[in-house]
């Protein structure tokens, strides 16, 4: 008799990836044979189950390590894919052309911004490599829950009660960049409070297939 094949560790299939990432996953909306751009993809942490998977996967990080440590992750797990598309490069500078992935992710990126217009900058390079009907995975610092326990030190920078200091959003800026963008809600806007030290929320648009 045939033993089946064991079940694969969860950590070992998935890696460390982000929840609300993997609810897209289940949802079906990241499927085989998409073309998938981290932006802002940090060691590659959302990018082992669609590099173990056979995915189309590109990614850009503004940090050097980490780009090696991304292509040493997709040298071992997808050992085909060319170690070009890893790119040591600023979302705001980034080389992909438009409208070239089906899916873009980012995931706890935005929230380094400086300002406003770093801001805006950012997130524009990394929109405009969505094609149109493409979906645009984001989840990022916010005030949302904890607008109590904030001070601001710049423009729209806030120190937050873990001691860190970020870039914050909040419900109207997103509904207002979601219309600027020309984007519609794919999920409603989901928002995680741990214990008033700090607030991230998830921003899941589909790009309009309008021009």
């Amino acid at each position: 008799m045939t033993m089946p094949s064991p079940v694969k560790n969860l950590t070992e299939q998935f890696g460390p990836i982000d929840i609300y990432l993997f609810d897209q996953l289940l949802k079906g909306r990241i499927a085989p044979g998409m073309r998938i751009l981290d932006a802002g993809c940090g060691y590659g942490r959302n990018l082992v189950y669609l590099l173990r998977e056979g995915y189309e996967v590109f990614g850009a990080d503004a940090d050097a390590g980490a780009i090696a440590g991304v292509r040493e992750l997709a040298g071992a797990l997808a050992p085909g894919l060319p170690p070009g598309n890893f790119r040591h490069e600023r979302l705001e500078d980034l080389s992909f052309p438009a409208d070239f992935a089906d899916v873009v992710i980012s995931s706890a990126v935005l929230h380094f911004a400086r300002d406003t217009a770093h801001f805006r900058a950012m997130l524009i390079g990394s929109w405009s490599a969505l094609r149109p009907g493409g979906l645009f995975f984001c989840r990022l610092a916010s005030s949302i829950g904890i607008e109590h326990h904030i001070r601001q030190t710049g423009e729209r920078r806030f120190l937050l009660p873990d001691g860190s200091e970020r870039y914050l959003v909040d419900e109207e800026s997103l509904m207002a960049l979601t219309a600027d963008l020309g984007g519609s809600l794919a999920d409603p806007l989901k928002t995680t409070v741990v214990q008033n030290q700090r607030s991230m929320t998830t921003w899941v648009l589909h790009k309009s297939l309008a021009k």
